[in-house]
C-alpha cells in the first residue's frame, strides 16, 4: 500500500473524496469487479459534483494544484491573439476554446483583440465543469461575444484553441507480459476496512465496455498496434494508450471538416500540451509510462490517493493525436514547440510594450516569458499540434515545423 506524506485535506473535502471512492467501488461492483483505468480516471476527474474538475475545489493558480501558462502571464493569451489576427483572415471571426480553466486565456486573448482592433464575433467555450464555467462567467462578463457550449458542435468554421486539454482526458493502461500485451484496469480489495483500489489486469471475460460505453478491448489493441517497436519492449513495460483523446481528435477533425464544407473557408485547431512523438513516448527507458498526479502542488504517482481531490494526467502521444486528426479528414499543418509558437507570434514584442525601467511591472513579465519559452522550462516540454482545412501558416512557423518527427 502506497504511503504518501502530503497535506491533510479539510474535513468536507475528505468527506467528498470518500463519497467519490464509494461511487467508484459501486461502479466496480456493478461491472463484475473490474473497470478500465479510463473509466476510473473519468469518474475521478468528472463524476458530477464529486470529480476533480466537476467539484468545487480550487484547481488552478497559486492556491490550486498546478499553474497553467495563461495563469502565469497575460503574454500567453495576447500572443495567441496576435497569431490569430493573421489566421482569421482565412476563416470566420470565431474562436472556440476547449477546457477554458478559469477563463484567463480567453480574457487575455479578447483583451488583446479589443485593444488591437481584431474583430471576434463569437468566442465559444466548451466547458464540462459547472464550477469552472461559473468562474469564467464572472471573469468574462465584459465580453458579450462569449458563448458557452456543453458539447462539441457538429460543424465549426474558425479557430479552435485547446491549452492543456488532451492531457486531462482519460487514458487506458497496458502492460507487456510473457503472454503479450494486456490491459490494466482497476479492481477493489473489499475484505479490508476501508476498501482500497488496486491495479488489476483485465479478466479474460468482461462485458462492461458495451454496458458503459467505454473504449473496448479491440480499440485498445488498435492503439497498442501503434506503439513503435511494441514487440521489442521488455516484459513488465507499463504505459498509457490514448483512445479517448484520439476519439476527441477524430471528432474535432470532423467538426472542422464540416465547417469548411459549409462555408468554403479555412478552419483550424491549435492544441498546446506536454508530450512527445510516439518514438519518444514509448522509449524503452520510460518503462512506467508518464501517468502523474498533482495534489496541492505536490506531484506523485498514485492515482488512487484521495480521488476527486487530485489531478490525474498523462503526457500526450502527439503521433496518435495527429493520426486521429488525419483519419478525421483534416490536414496536419504543423507540429512544433511552445517556444517556437510564442516567439513567432511575437511574445517578445508584446513584452517590449512595458518599459524595462518600470522594474515592478517588467521583471515579473520577463520572468514569466522566460518560463514560457526556455528549453529548460515549458518552452520545449510543451508542444503545439496544428491541424485544419485550407489554412496557410505564417512562414516563420513553417520554418519551425517538426512534423517529420511524428
Amino acid at each position: 500500500m502506497t504511503t504518501l506524506s502530503l497535506p491533510v485535506p479539510a474535513p468536507d473535502a475528505l468527506a467528498a473524496s470518500h463519497a467519490l471512492q464509494q461511487l467508484i467501488l459501486d461502479d466496480i461492483s456493478s461491472h463484475a469487479g473490474w473497470i478500465p483505468f479510463s473509466r476510473y480516471m473519468e469518474l475521478a476527474l468528472y463524476a458530477p459534483d464529486l470529480g476533480y474538475y466537476s467539484g468545487g475545489a480550487t484547481k488552478l493558480g497559486k492556491d490550486g494544484d498546478f499553474t497553467t501558462a495563461p495563469e502565469m502571464s497575460s503574454l500567453f493569451g495576447a500572443s495567441l491573439a496576435t497569431l490569430a489576427a493573421d489566421l482569421l483572415k482565412q476563416t470566420t471571426p470565431q474562436i472556440m476554446e476547449f477546457g477554458a480553466g478559469t477563463g484567463k486565456l480567453a480574457l487575455d486573448f479578447l483583451t488583446e483583440c479589443q485593444s488591437s482592433g481584431i474583430v471576434i464575433d463569437r468566442y465559444f467555450i466548451v466547458e464540462l465543469s459547472g464550477e469552472l464555467r461559473a468562474r469564467q462567467e464572472v471573469l468574462l462578463r465584459d465580453f458579450p461575444q462569449v458563448v458557452w457550449l456543453q458539447q462539441m458542435p457538429e460543424a465549426f468554421c474558425g479557430l479552435v484553441i485547446g491549452n492543456e486539454v488532451l492531457d486531462a482526458m482519460p487514458v487506458d493502461l497496458v502492460i507487456k507480459t510473457e503472454q503479450g500485451w494486456r490491459e490494466i484496469g482497476v479492481a477493489a480489495v473489499t475484505q479490508e476496512t476501508p476498501a482500497r483500489l488496486i491495479y488489476r489486469e483485465r479478466p479474460e471475460q468482461t462485458e462492461q465496455t458495451e454496458q458503459t460505453g467505454q473504449v473496448g478491448q479491440s480499440d485498445i489493441a488498435d492503439h497498442i498496434a501503434q506503439i513503435p517497436d511494441a514487440e521489442q519492449l521488455p516484459v513488465g513495460y507499463m504505459t498509457e494508450v490514448h483512445a479517448v483523446a484520439s476519439g476527441f481528435m477524430h471528432s474535432l477533425a470532423q467538426m472542422l471538416k464540416a465547417g469548411h464544407a459549409d462555408t468554403g473557408l479555412g478552419s483550424m485547431a491549435i492544441l498546446i500540451d506536454y508530450g512527445f512523438p510516439a518514438a519518444e513516448y514509448y522509449h524503452p527507458q520510460r518503462h512506467q509510462g508518464s501517468l502523474m498526479c498533482h495534489y496541492r502542488h505536490h506531484a506523485h504517482p498514485d492515482p488512487f490517493y484521495l480521488p476527486g481531490l487530485q489531478d490525474i494526467t498523462a503526457h500526450v502521444d502527439f503521433t496518435a493525436m495527429a493520426k486521429a486528426a488525419l483519419d478525421g479528414g483534416v490536414e496536419l499543418l504543423s507540429y512544433t514547440s511552445q517556444a517556437s509558437l510564442l516567439i513567432e507570434a511575437g511574445i517578445t514584442q508584446l513584452l517590449s510594450r512595458t518599459s524595462a525601467e518600470q522594474v515592478m511591472h517588467y521583471l515579473p513579465q520577463a520572468n514569466a516569458l522566460q518560463k514560457l519559452v526556455s528549453p529548460a522550462e515549458m518552452g520545449e516540454l510543451f508542444k503545439v499540434l496544428m491541424v485544419g482545412c485550407q489554412m496557410d501558416l505564417p512562414s516563420g512557423l513553417l520554418r519551425q515545423d517538426r512534423s517529420h518527427r511524428l
